[in-house]
């Protein structure tokens, strides 16, 4: 029988030849499925929902046949879900954990009892959603969170809406926290109405399935278009979306200009009690609903599917009494006219917490705001790392779009606070949140280097990222920025040209950093080149040259740099990468060497002014670093060779057997010496030099 795949609101991705390959092997066909739908985030969103499928096995004790459940582990994504992150469960194992069930109020306990019902020893750790698809008799089945379905689901017409839209093909079952209780539930939903496709679950997610993998895929997207459809032809029907038009967005330039010059206050505000990486989005769904007349109405009823308001929390700060083309260049009065409405949301948080809590409660978490809305501007959003604050992002949007849903076709029902409470507070959950693993020393903190497209500036961002540190990559060459950036991950890095000889272009710089991450914490200056010639043939151009790229760009760099650490009052680190040259004296290198000696004396200056404010400025001395420089590409490195009578190939030797060590000095070395000053070990140090040159005496300090 031929299938419709002629979607409208969701993508068909299911290809024949791939899956023909796959054939047999319904673990590999539940993977492919799972990636496919999570590839589309209409259809679920990151870490959302779960999947899975039976098969027949071999008990490996008795070589009986058994039926086995692969599913989604704890944590996991099904767009990115591998077997890996599957678990195997024995069904008849986990169906007769009903005859040992107490109750509702006994849901934790059944959780560690999953553990009896393992068949695969290789298994992720089963989801708390686990017994939901055993008491499901289909081969496959679908567990999504998809937009149009949770709008429906989360409106007070919900279940009447679902019985007409489907023609009684999904039951419906009101809002119940998952676990035990609501696998039986599912099961006495199909045994009541044999025959249907699907079930909604009020305020949560759609569970479909089918005989084939492909039968449950064309079921979860036949039925999520379905919905979709109905909500499209709803909007502005009844009455205009989100009540119709509010204020007027400033124009993109404005917006992205006017974000990054607040987010470093956000950031340093949502920080008060641990630092945050943060991500701004102007996305024209969110515009719709922060620019409209029911902002004021739904942003504090909260988020409806446990999916969203775990990572976005159950509200957002609304800074309505902020006109969006207000002056905020003034980071000091900024932090004076939010810090009462930071103050007001803890107070909330707070008192949600107290009014809520159980004996066995969790201790309060982070009170601040994780999403933050700027009506006419856009969203910023606030969390641990990049991806988890970009994901939070992504979240809202996601409840955003249940939001609009559910007012085009009733309207909009979030869950009861006291329901929201246990789920953000349930012990499960503490018990995820202590599994995460130990943070990297540079996680939180958003580096910004200089030069960073190749040699010892790339090394340096290499190293930032992997301790943990959002990266921003700047470079002069444009070319060189696109190569170095594929080394990083989606969050781990952003690229943006910069001519550290040029205002604007700092400017835009740190406005990058400032969009992508929320500001700056450590600022390295490592842009530079380098003249050598003797005292007569160094010209004007040379001379000024090298005093505007090395002196003067670090002296600008640093100054907006000291302006964002500033803003922010969280402390931060500036490492200047200077050189042995600016110590010790040699041939023909009057023009470099000076520039270096300013370069470190203006360090010293910096951490006598900066001191204050808990920002560090330390320097790091390279000497004679060969491998991966564009300094060391061309006249540089003839012009030290003619100085020493040698030829180029001879240089890595002779400055190697001029140290103590006798040492050749690389990029990493100089990177390790630039983490030394920001990783934590050496954070009550400022005003420093460090050698990392093989151990040159001439250069020794003191």
């Amino acid at each position: 029988m031929d299938v419709d795949t002629s979607y409208k609101h969701v993508d068909y991705l299911w290809d024949e030849k791939k899956a023909a390959e796959l054939k047999g092997d319904e673990v590999a066909l539940l993977l492919y499925r799972s990636n496919i739908l999570g590839a589309d985030l209409r259809i679920t969103n990151y870490g959302g929902g779960n999947t899975s499928c039976k098969t027949i096995e071999k008990d490996p004790l008795t070589n009986q046949e058994k039926e086995i459940m692969w599913v989604k582990g704890s944590g996991g994504d099904i767009g990115t879900l591998t077997r890996s992150g599957l678990a195997g469960l024995y069904v008849d194992k986990l169906r007769a954990l009903e005859n040992v069930y107490r109750g509702i109020e006994f849901e934790d306990e059944m959780v560690a009892l999953f553990n009896h019902c393992i068949y695969d020893l290789d298994s992720k750790a089963p989801s708390i959603d686990t017994p939901l698809h055993a008491f499901l008799p289909y081969k496959h089945i679908d567990h999504l969170h998809p937009d149009a379905i949770i709008a429906i689901a989360a409106s007070k017409d919900g279940e009447q809406i679902t019985k007409d839209l489907f023609n009684g093909e999904l039951a419906w079952i009101p809002w119940q926290r998952p676990g035990f209780d609501l696998a039986l539930q599912l099961r006495d939903a199909l045994n009541a109405n044999p025959g249907i496709r699907g079930i909604i679950l009020g305020g949560h997610g759609l569970f479909t399935w089918g005989d084939t993998a492909y039968d449950c895929y064309i079921n979860s997207l036949s039925v999520i278009d379905r919905a979709s459809e109905y909500l499209e032809n709803n909007y502005g029907t009844k009455r205009s979306v989100f009540g119709g038009v509010k204020i007027n967005s400033l124009d993109e330039g404005m917006r992205k200009s006017q974000a990054a010059k607040l987010a470093p206050v956000l950031r340093g505000l949502a920080s008060s009690e641990a630092a945050m990486i943060g991500h701004f989005t102007d996305d024209m769904r969110v515009l719709e609903f922060i620019n409209s007349n029911d902002l004021e109405k739904l942003a504090p009823m909260g988020t409806s599917c446990p999916d969203h308001f775990l990572r976005t929390k159950i509200r957002p700060l609304v800074l309505d009494f902020l006109p969006a083309d207000s002056d905020v260049s003034d980071f000091a009065a900024m932090r004076e006219k939010l810090a009462t409405a930071f103050e007001d949301y803890r107070a909330y948080y707070t008192k949600y917490y107290e009014d809520h809590k159980h004996p066995n409660s969790p201790a309060l978490r982070d009170p601040n705001p994780v999403i933050i809305l700027w009506p006419g501007v856009g969203m910023f959003s606030f969390a641990k790392n990049k991806q988890t604050t970009r994901v939070a992002s992504e979240f809202y949007i996601n409840a955003i779009n249940v939001m609009k849903g559910a007012e085009a076709v009733s309207e909009y029902v979030s869950l009861p606070l006291q329901e929201a409470f246990d789920i953000e507070y349930w012990l499960l959950e503490e018990a995820k949140l202590q599994r995460m693993p130990k943070e990297k020393p540079l996680s939180r903190k958003v580096a910004l280097i200089t030069g960073s497209a190749g040699g010892i500036g790339k090394a340096i961002a290499d190293k930032m990222a992997e301790e943990g540190a959002c990266v921003v990559l700047t470079d002069i060459s444009k070319e060189r920025l696109e190569e170095a950036v594929k080394d990083f991950g989606k969050d781990e890095a952003v690229q943006t040209e910069l001519d550290v000889t040029s205002d604007a272009s700092i400017a835009n710089a740190f406005d990058q950093a400032a969009l992508a991450f929320g500001g700056v914490d450590i600022v390295v200056n490592c842009a530079g080149l380098a003249i050598s010639k003797p005292l007569n043939e160094t010209t004007d151009k040379d001379w000024d040259l090298l005093q505007n790229v090395i002196v003067k760009g670090q002296f600008k760099v640093s100054q907006a740099g000291a302006s964002v650490l500033k803003g922010q009052k969280m402390g931060g680190f500036i490492v200047n990468i200077a050189s042995k040259n600016g110590l010790v004296s040699g041939p023909n290198n009057v023009g470099y060497g000076t520039a270096k000696a300013a370069q470190i004396h203006m360090s010293r200056l910096l951490a006598a002014e900066l001191g204050p404010d808990k920002i560090r400025v330390n320097v790091v001395n390279p000497d004679a670093v060969i491998e991966g420089s564009k300094i060391w590409e061309g006249e540089w490195a003839a012009g030290r060779a003619k100085a020493y009578g040698i030829s180029v190939e001879e240089l890595p030797a002779h400055y190697a057997k001029r140290t103590l060590l006798n040492e050749i000095i690389s990029t990493e070395d100089i990177a390790n010496g630039v983490f030394a000053f920001v990783g934590g070990h050496l954070s009550k140090s400022t005003g420093n030099i460090l050698n990392v040159d093989g151990g040159v005496a001439a250069a020794f300090t003191r």
